[in-house]
This record gives structure tokens, sequence and C-alpha cells, in this order.
């Protein structure tokens, strides 16, 4: 299939180049011959002073162009719902389509699951309008979960035909190409049985699910250790609770550079993916538990929803019921004890990420939604 001749992207907007989900779908459609062009300018700049120089440079770039050649969608990445009206007012004078990809909602986020404010705020009731405008105003929505998808149909009235699904994914260049790569192991492990979360510490997160499991499995044996990797809004609570209880076999790293994931990754024996019980976490599937698993690591994760759209557990992932702290921690204490069986649902975890959820597979599946 000829993908450059079909449909070319400019992505527009102030996103970070560096996020996840926009990287691994740019790669992914470079990678399969589709067309890239990048119209970003800086997320520090308020969207009414981002609005002229997104103009200006895309009228510059379009003037630039030969006849025939500009492309023909514009793509808005993720937690960019302001910058969906200049790009649709791109769109209009060049007859392109806008691809909105939210990843979330602003209410869902800043209201739902941070709960900064109440949802029968003024503030919430402004975040609301301003998704529900960039929803309105683009031609296609991603959802990365068909929960989400449901979410954004029912939370804001969108015909279900707009909203396509299309998972995150994960970064092959960082966390291994399918045709294998070495990684040197973090020092930060010791000789302990090893588990592994990293993340931004977010409600949806449940760090303090993983702190109460911590604690049954402290009880049971002394001999597994968990590292707890990032920084963010649950963490002073976590931390807390860990030396509330005594903990000794949990450790908080704060922050790390995103390029020494995959060493720490490597060094883990098992990894974690979230056990929140908001709302929002029943509808996602972060980056963290694709990433885990393309490099080999059994992932046990809260049974949701959304993770049952792309995963089975006990085949290709572990999967926790409630009471989830203690269901965790049963599963960490029968995985260490049966090796066989970690490696055996590592390596179907493994297989399946790096088959169906490469950025070249993303990419393909983001072909089809918008030429089908």
């Amino acid at each position: 299939m000829d993908y450059k001749e079909a449909v070319r992207f400019t992505f527009v907007g102030a996103y970070d180049p560096y996020y996840p989900r926009n990287a691994v779908i740019r790669k992914g459609l470079r990678r399969i011959g589709v067309e890239v062009s990048e119209l970003r300018v800086s997320g520090r700049l308020k969207f009414w002073a981002r609005y002229p120089l997104l103009l200006a440079r895309g009228m510059l770039r379009r003037e630039g162009r030969e006849a025939g050649t500009a492309p023909n969608g514009i793509f808005v990445p993720e937690f960019c719902q302001k910058d969906v009206p200049i790009a649709r007012f791109l769109g209009l004078l060049t007859a392109r389509r806008v691809v909105f990809d939210p990843l979330a909602a602003r209410f869902e986020t800043k209201i739902g699951d941070w709960r900064r404010k109440p949802a029968d705020s003024l503030t919430a009731w402004w975040n609301k309008k301003i998704d529900a405008a960039a929803f309105r105003l683009a031609d296609v929505i991603l959802a990365d979960t068909a929960a989400h998808k449901d979410y954004y149909c029912r939370t804001y009235g969108l015909n279900p035909e707009k909203v396509a699904v299309l998972p995150v994914g994960y970064d092959d260049e960082v966390f291994g190409r399918t045709d294998g790569g070495h990684f040197k192991v973090s020092p930060i492990f010791s000789d302990s049985f090893r588990v592994f979360f990293f993340g931004s510490f977010l409600p949806l997160h449940g760090a303090e699910v993983i702190v109460e499991a911590a604690r049954m499995v402290a009880s049971r044996d002394d001999r597994v250790r968990f590292v707890m990797l990032g920084d963010g809004q649950t963490l002073p609570a976590a931390r807390a609770a860990a030396a509330s209880a005594g903990l000794r076999n949990i450790e908080f790293l704060g922050r790390k550079a995103y390029r020494e994931l995959p060493s720490i990754i490597a060094g883990a024996d098992l990894c974690l993916g979230i056990f929140g019980r908001t709302e929002k976490a029943r509808r996602v599937v972060p980056h963290k538990i694709f990433q885990s698993m393309a490099m080999g690591k059994a992932v046990i994760t809260a049974r949701t929803p959304a993770v049952e759209e792309f995963f089975a557990g006990g085949e290709n992932i572990i999967l926790c019921d409630e009471p989830l702290a203690e269901s965790a921690a049963e599963a960490i204490l029968s995985l260490k004890r049966d090796p066989a069986r970690r490696a055996r649902i590592a390596r179907a975890g493994r297989d399946l990420v790096r088959r169906a959820f490469s950025p070249e597979s993303i990419a393909r599946r983001l072909f089809l939604i918008l030429t089908c």
C-alpha cells in the first residue's frame, strides 16, 4: 500500500515533541512513508499569543509549497484542546481535515481525576466548554481506548462515527526495537526480588495501593523490594504512608531522565501498572504498561475495561481485583515463587506488544481510520 500518496500530515500546536504519544505516531507515520511536517510553538505561550504565530507560519509554509503537495491532514496532538480552533481555521483555508488526539479531556483530568475544583464550579464549567469546543471543531477525534471513546460520546454528545480508537503503543527506539537490543541494568537494584513502578503519581496510578501491597508483602517475604520512581500529586501521601508503616522494603527515587527508564526496567523482575479507583483509571491504558511489556517484563495492574480491551489476564498480563492491595501482594508473591510462569507471561506480553503496538502498527491503524 502506498501510504505516501494517500495522506500527508502537519502536526499543529503547542505540544511536547518528546511526549510518548505523539512521538510514537510521528515516528510510525514516517516509517511507513507518510510525509510529516510540524508547525509547533512553545507551550509557555498563552493560546492568544500562539494563534498569530501558528497562523503566520502556516500561511508561509503553504505559500512555499508547490501546488498539490500541501498536507491534506492537520493533526493536533494530546492536551492541545486550545489549539484546535486555529487548526480548524488553517484547515478551512487549505481544505484539510483536522484530527484531534486529546488523550484525555481537561474536565476529566482536572476535575474528575485531580479533583482540583468541585464539579459544579466555574473552573469545571470552563474546562468542559474548552473540551466541547475542541471536539466540535475537529473532523476526527482519537481515543486511546474504547472505554475512553464511550466517555467522550456520552459526556459531550459526540457521534460515535466521529471518534476512533488508537492505542498509545510504545516507542521502540527508547524501549527496544523488535529486533532486540541490550540495555545495561541500572545499579539502583540490589539482589532482592525487584518490583518497579514509575509514573507521575497521579490519582489514577493508585500509589497508596502499591504502598499497602508493599506492607503486606513485607510481612511474608523480606526479600521483595519495591522501587517507585517519579514525582507528582500523590507522592507526599505515599511517602507518609510508607514512613508511618515503617516500611523498609520500599524506596522512592524521585524523578529520573526519560532515557534512564529502559535500564531501570531492565533490572526489574516485575513492573506495576495502575491501581487507582478513579473513573479515569478505568478508561486508560498508560504508556508504562506497553513500555514495560515491550522490554519483556511481566506486568501487574488493576483489572479495568480498558486494559481488557488489549490484554488477557493470566496470559500476557496479571490483573488484580478488589481488594486491590491484597490482590497485588498475592500476585507479586505468586510470580516470585514461579519464575517459569513469570517468564511465560512476560514473553507473551512482549510478543503481543511488539507485534501490535509498535510505532508502525499504530501508524497503520491511523491510516486505516482516516482512509476507510
